[in-house]
């Protein structure tokens, strides 16, 4: 058995979300940032040869020398680690000086300028890390957003991630001021959650759906569960992305050997059927990890689905009535994630249905034979037409055939913890 979860009547009566009105982020965001792989441990030197690797067109796609960067991972994103900690000024601020402006460790970081500059010379965009969360700063006056804001846009970075760790936690104060300074800047509102937008109030581009993720299925699978709420509401759009996190693809920490290939394609392919902002965070200068993704990561098909907008962002539509118990790494405490043991997922590609991505996601501790019943796909045209449908395999890029719309695609044995990616059409 399995209950369907028909979100059409839902999506169609609830307000739209207001979103800030400059252009930006009209797609969702693509890139790479330093957190996941390097933490804390960042300086300009690899900031630069991140961004040279991300701009290299050293691998192929259909033949074609092609770059990250072509494929549309344009940011380069500097996290945690950039500042100087201390106890400055007499309000002993432990990252901004006694004026408000952040204190940069210089010899990590010796020319920011010339490090935003370097990403603009490649065609990128660089983007910053602000409410630092190494060395928590207590600091929530108004010198300190203004100081960050003007350090921002002086040092020529064309994006900002917001974190939640120190005390600046007013968005609204950062938006204004980025607005009031003229540059361009891409919001990132990383606040885990807790800071969603409303039917009237989005004042950054995309917003953190849940805590952070870490480089295991059970985590994953638990920050994809907080989309589906975001995108019922309406609240996952243009200029306004739901995002459960960045990409672990590729991400092993410490001694976890990180997501296995299988897992690492149901993660992408998820991200991308939910118009998640795809950030990638691997060693770029690792070519074994790298070649391993790059079928993954640079399936133009796939980034395609991500980068559509045909009046919904994707989720969930379809589960079984089984729970399985995902479990965490051994020395992790966390409680196991109980979730479906499958799990459907959709997003119209095309309007009035024309062309809808399905993600078909197996779970289970073993392989399994999926079924997809065409009519049960929302808002489906071909099935509601009663006539053909035409089923198209997105991680080969393969046509798998025209079915009956009355019937059903089966697809025999996913793996434990993959993921069938499909395209179903009118023929």
């Amino acid at each position: 058995m399995a209950r369907a979860r028909h979100l059409l009547i839902l999506l169609i009566s609830a307000p739209v979300a207001l979103t800030l009105d400059d252009g930006l982020a009209r797609r969702p965001p693509m890139g790479w940032r330093s957190w996941n792989t390097f933490f804390g441990d960042v300086t300009q030197a690899l900031m630069a040869e991140m961004m040279d690797l991300v701009a290299a067109r050293d691998r192929l796609v259909d033949g074609v020398p092609t770059s990250l960067l072509d494929l549309g991972y344009s940011n380069v994103g500097l996290d945690d680690g950039w500042q100087l900690c201390g106890a400055y000024g007499p309000e002993k601020f432990t990252f901004h000086d006694a004026l408000g402006s952040p204190v940069i460790n210089r010899s990590r970081f010796p020319d920011f300028e010339a490090m935003t500059a370097h990403a603009h010379a490649k065609g990128l965009t660089a983007g910053w890390y602000l409410n630092n969360c190494i060395c928590s700063d207590h600091c929530k006056s108004t010198k300190c957003y203004h100081g960050d804001v003007v350090a921002l846009t002086e040092f020529g970075f064309d994006g900002v991630k917001i974190d939640g760790c120190s005390a600046e936690w007013d968005l609204d104060t950062y938006e204004r001021m980025i607005r009031a300074s003229g540059r361009k800047v891409v919001i990132e509102n990383c606040h885990w959650g807790r800071t969603l937008p409303n039917a009237t109030w989005c004042p950054f581009h995309f917003y953190r759906t849940s805590t952070d993720i870490r480089p295991w299925y059970a985590s994953m699978v638990a920050n994809l569960q907080t989309v589906w709420p975001l995108a019922e509401a309406r609240l996952s759009r243009p200029g306004c992305w739901a995002y459960p996190d960045m990409l672990e693809l590729g991400c092993p920490n410490g001694t976890l050997p990180g997501l296995t290939l299988a897992e690492s394609r149901a993660h992408f392919g998820a991200w991308c059927v939910v118009s998640s902002p795809l950030i990638l965070s691997h060693d770029l200068r690792n070519r074994t990890i790298s070649d391993a993704l790059w079928p993954i990561i640079s399936n133009r098909e796939a980034i395609a689905v991500n980068q559509a907008w045909a009046g919904h962002s994707g989720s969930l539509f379809m589960e079984a009535d089984e729970r399985v118990q995902l479990t965490h790494p051994a020395g992790i405490e966390d409680s196991p994630v109980e979730v479906a043991a499958w799990q459907y997922l959709y997003k119209p590609v095309e309007q009035a249905g024309a062309r809808i991505a399905v993600l078909l996601m197996n779970h289970a501790a073993h392989a399994a034979d999926l079924s997809l019943a065409f009519a049960d796909v929302p808002g489906l045209a071909c099935a509601a037409a009663r006539t053909k449908c035409a089923v198209r395999d997105v991680w080969r890029r393969a046509d798998l055939g025209i079915f009956d719309a009355n019937g059903a695609f089966v697809a025999k044995g996913v793996g434990s913890h993959d993921a069938v990616f499909l395209m179903v059409s009118t023929p």
